[in-house]
């Protein structure tokens, strides 16, 4: 099957790059310089630099620093080792970039069954004294949107620091209110390994020396900050993001009519991002079954569904085994139609029609 009939619905994992920052990453890499550079050529690529940092904080409605680095996991891990508070706090469904990036002995704040921190756990360590919580904003294998707002009135008010994933929600949700916030440019159309970490205030943050003001070593990369910049104003998903919830919950009603289970139903999620398990049929036989018919989705987060584990955030939730056993993550872009919904349908109801014949 030619690249041109699949169907790729794994837009969380990865997004094909926009046109538009594939273009202006180019014309970025024509007038090329290091921008730490004293000479004229490099004063130019800072200019240009400084102009992209400026369209980015425009776009997200950032008004405050934001610091260049490799992608989210980068950005994370800064803020995780160098926030100036002595406590560390997760969620119990955060991505794996944050248990990483976390102390051992880091204090994991549980989830209901539909994947939403418990206050009463949060609001009790918090009493422990300052310390950095880092909440996803939009989980990234259930869609599933965090209260941020009233999280960060909680850890504001006890004088803590919050960090927010917004990988999954930069660039088509608005930013919450945050003191750290994570981003990256490859989930929203931009270009592969650049990201950048928003902060509040520079004082709660440890400098190392180098370049972005001192708070991350390595040459700035020009051409990627034009790239996002450019994604951002495309606001490709932004303007996608009502259709798309409209066909999300399309596909959440017709998995319930076939049979199908929507993971994290009673919970505000993503438009972009669905969670749903298939009665019977192991997720890694509807992977195959799915790829062999053209059409891309995941199990689960693309930095360790490889591996094919029992999901940790379905099992932080409770989801039942039988349930998590058979999950599959779809997720759109912002071209993603009715048609391509359809299509994926199709060949759902096939693969439970199969198993289903098997059984008999």
């Amino acid at each position: 099957m030619t690249a041109q009939n699949r169907l790729y619905l794994d837009h969380a994992a990865t997004t094909p790059v926009l046109p538009e920052a594939r273009a202006a990453i180019a014309h970025a890499l024509e007038t090329w310089a290091n921008p730490s550079s004293p000479h004229a050529d490099g004063r130019a690529a800072r200019a240009a630099l400084e102009r992209a940092r400026e369209d980015i904080a425009g776009a997200l409605g950032w008004r405050h620093d934001i610091i260049f680095t490799s992608g989210a996991t980068e950005a994370i891990s800064i803020a995780a080792a160098r926030a100036k508070v002595p406590g560390r706090a997760k969620g119990a469904t955060e991505h794996d970039a944050v248990g990483a990036a976390m102390p051992a002995d880091a204090t994991v704040l549980p989830v209901d069954r539909n994947g939403l921190i418990d206050f009463a756990a949060l609001d009790d360590f918090l009493e422990g004294g300052p310390a950095l919580v880092a909440i996803q904003q939009v989980n990234n294998e259930t869609g599933v949107i965090q209260p941020i707002a009233q999280i960060a009135e909680r850890v504001r008010a006890a004088g803590s620091l919050l960090l927010a994933d917004c990988a999954q929600g930069a660039g088509k949700l608005p930013l919450p209110d945050a003191d750290f916030i994570a981003i990256a440019a490859h989930k929203i159309g931009g270009p592969p390994g650049f990201g950048a970490l928003l902060v509040k205030d520079l004082a709660n943050l440890s400098a190392i020396g180098g370049q972005e003001r001192g708070y991350r070593r390595g040459t700035e990369n020009l051409p990627l900050a034009a790239g996002l910049a450019s994604a951002l104003a495309s606001r490709a998903f932004v303007d996608a993001m009502p259709r798309l919830s409209e066909l999300r919950q399309t596909l959440d009603a017709r998995i319930r009519q076939d049979g199908g289970v929507v993971i994290a139903s009673e919970a505000d999620r993503s438009a972009a991002i669905g969670a749903y398990g298939m009665p019977g049929v192991a997720s890694a036989s509807q992977l195959v079954q799915f790829d062999l018919a053209g059409i891309s989705v995941s199990a689960g987060s693309a930095c360790s569904s490889g591996s094919m584990k029992p999901s940790k955030v379905l099992g932080a939730m409770d989801v039942p085994a039988d349930v998590a056993s058979t999950a599959i993550r779809v997720s759109f872009g912002p071209d993603t139609s009715d048609a391509d919904l359809e299509r994926f349908l199709s060949e759902w109801r096939r693969i439970r029609m199969r198993a289903s014949s098997r059984a008999a």
